[in-house]
């Protein structure tokens, strides 16, 4: 559920930290920073994608893999952890909690904490999964998971006692669906944290002891005290983050019950973490110290990594220097990276862009024009994401031609989607154009010479000499990601369609691409790398496509033709057992979004003589706990 920057990922990618200085990464791409040593390791974050929120109930905005999973876990476990080797599954063995019980015709869920103690010596209880979700009815359209309907919507009641928390559901819901979709957003909160002030007694805000749903009011406060904490003021949402150079010493967060404490931070997105000495999970970190180190551009990672500056980094784009077989094979490794073993790591994902449905861009008719199916099938037919792959991500990539992932190998993919359902046709993308009103001027902009809502016209909305000219932002620091968006405004343009493109950081572009239901400028975005579905990993639609989602970042909504029954496919397959196929078939060939090649989450480069790094998480959460060294 996750945003990446490119690589970060993505996903991204995957990010300002609000103004980040060039010369800070480009002059000294990990200043501070000694050589890796057998005791420590250090490990680069993706270029512009720092971590910049702590608290783990974070807003569309901050919703990125940089701040939840490969920064807030290594901390704040959530109550379930997924992902088995590379598969795609509940990993019951590293969850804090049993796996949930289903009964009463699926409407009670009952689940069992294993006794992790938090860093104060607290038990992970009941009660802080009560805190979460007093927390989350409170404040559910400040967490990026929300989707009207569901969580917590669709929970009447929560109990806790001990260590076990029974949820009492409205209706009825695919087991599987709820185990993988809805319980994967909770987190359980120590009690620690349940306060409005700094200094106050454990609890004293009484959010965690409230019967659920009944003190929205005084956990408003709380999350209020929580949130600006960690720099997120929900009253001033566009503030700046003046909070990061506390994240190390503010006591709040140094409650954890992770494998690893955070020992320093700086605003720049420099990350050292620790052991944690009372860590009660399954597996203990032997590395004495794990630090993530940030990039402005992915050629400062590259001299960095070649320089003997990193046990873990990623080989960028431009410096591969063979194409890699079919994935998850991996081709020769760059010459300057002699002490590394080469690992591309293929994550549980899609890569697109959202269009903007609300937008009042282009004269006041960008929505209106982005509601029209026969344009956004013409824009995807338009991309040539076989000759992407080849040719700008080096093999490193599979096309996206729909809404679920086609790799990893997985059950949910049908032969429609991966077969794509609009491939690359210049001259049907034309022929699109013209036959519904428009003027198509090659190496132009088209015009709106047809207005209307009837056959060969224009569509709702859209006036007579309206054009086809709008502006994409995009996450800088990738080469071959810039490469690939001036391929595709290069494409664009030949059938008439003129857009303007500007560049800007991966954490900029996601704080802007989030859902506007009254209308705002922005157009398209693209952070470079789609959507790692990671806590919602069963690809059922709702969270990216359901209407009123934090996530669904376009507001793909019922203005747009054809929702209604993407809508319906999605509550059925969220609501019974059928198949995600229906659906995935028919969104495939709605294309609520651009579809764009799905690049390897990174091409890892590992230190030889370190284990445990592969295999490689599917849903890019970083598990140093689990390297070692073997020499």
């Amino acid at each position: 559920m996750r945003r990446n920057g490119i690589l970060a990922r993505l996903v991204s990618v995957m990010l300002a930290v609000g103004a980040v200085s060039l010369a800070m990464v480009t002059a000294a791409p990990n200043a501070g920073a000694s050589k890796s040593s057998s005791k420590a390791v250090t490990w680069a974050e993706q270029p512009a994608a720092t971590p910049n929120f702590i608290f783990p109930f974070y807003p569309g905005s901050l919703c990125s893999v940089a701040n939840v999973d490969q920064f807030q876990y290594l901390m704040y476990r959530p109550l379930y952890w997924y992902g088995v080797g590379t598969a795609f599954k509940l990993n019951t063995s590293l969850s804090v909690a049993a796996a949930p019980v289903y009964s009463n015709s699926n409407t009670t869920v009952t689940v069992t904490l294993k006794n992790w103690k938090w860093s104060d010596g607290e038990t992970v209880s009941a009660q802080d999964v009560l805190f979460f979700m007093n927390i989350y009815h409170a404040q559910e359209a400040n967490f990026c998971g929300y989707v009207p309907g569901d969580m917590p919507d669709d929970v009447k009641n929560v109990t806790a006692t001990g260590q076990t928390v029974t949820f009492t559901l409205s209706g009825s819901v695919n087991p599987y669906w709820w185990t993988y979709n809805e319980m994967s957003q909770v987190t359980p909160l120590p009690v620690a944290w349940d306060v409005t002030g700094a200094g106050q007694a454990a609890g004293s805000g009484g959010c965690s002891s409230a019967a659920y749903g009944t003190d929205d009011t005084g956990c408003d406060a709380v999350y209020t005290y929580l949130s600006n904490a960690a720099g997120f003021n929900p009253n001033n949402p566009s503030a700046a983050n003046n909070s990061l150079a506390t994240y190390a010493t503010n006591p709040l967060w140094q409650v954890v019950d992770g494998p690893w404490t955070l020992s320093a931070f700086n605003p720049d997105g420099q990350a050292s973490f620790v052991p944690n000495p009372k860590y009660s999970g399954p597996v203990k970190p032997t590395v004495s110290k794990f630090t993530e180190l940030p990039y402005t551009t992915d050629s400062s990672e590259f001299d960095a990594l070649a320089g003997g500056n990193l046990t873990i980094g990623y080989l960028p784009f431009q410096d591969v220097t063979g194409v890699a077989p079919a994935p998850p094979g991996a081709g020769p490794n760059n010459s300057r990276l002699t002490n590394f073993n080469i690992s591309p790591q293929y994550l549980w994902s899609i890569n697109y862009f959202p269009y903007n449905f609300n937008s009042t861009g282009d004269g006041g008719v960008a929505g209106k024009i982005f509601d029209q199916l026969y344009f956004r099938q013409a824009m995807q037919s338009l991309i040539d994401q076989p000759l992407y792959v080849k040719k700008l991500w080096k093999g490193y990539a599979v096309p996206t031609y729909g809404p679920v992932p086609t790799f990893p190998t997985n059950a949910y993919s049908t032969t429609t989607e991966a077969d794509n359902p609009l491939p690359y046709n210049p001259a049907k993308a034309k022929t699109l154009l013209s036959s519904n009103g428009w003027k198509v001027v090659p190496g132009g902009t088209d015009t709106c010479t047809k207005p209307g809502t009837g056959a060969g016209e224009c569509g709702a909305g859209i006036p007579a000499g309206a054009q086809l000219n709008f502006t994409m932002g995009f996450a800088t620091g990738i080469t071959a990601l810039t490469d690939e968006v001036d391929a595709e405004k290069s494409s664009w343009s030949s059938a008439g369609i003129n857009v303007t493109l500007t560049g800007s950081s991966f954490n900029t572009i996601i704080g802007d691409a989030t859902p506007c239901p009254q209308g705002c400028s922005w157009e398209m975005l693209d952070w470079g790398g789609g959507w790692t579905f990671s806590p919602d990993g069963y690809p059922s639609g709702d969270t990216l496509f359901g209407n009123g989602s934090s996530a669904n970042f376009g507001s793909y909504g019922p203005s747009v033709p054809g929702f209604s029954t993407n809508q319906s496919l999605i509550t059925a397959s969220i609501t019974t057992n059928v198949s995600l196929a229906q659906w995935e078939n028919y969104t495939a060939k709605q294309v609520p979004v651009v579809w764009e090649p799905n690049q390897a989450g990174q091409i890892n480069e590992i230190q030889k003589g370190l284990t445990g790094v592969v295999p490689q998480d599917v849903l890019n959460s970083l598990e140093p706990e689990n390297y070692r060294w073997s020499s």
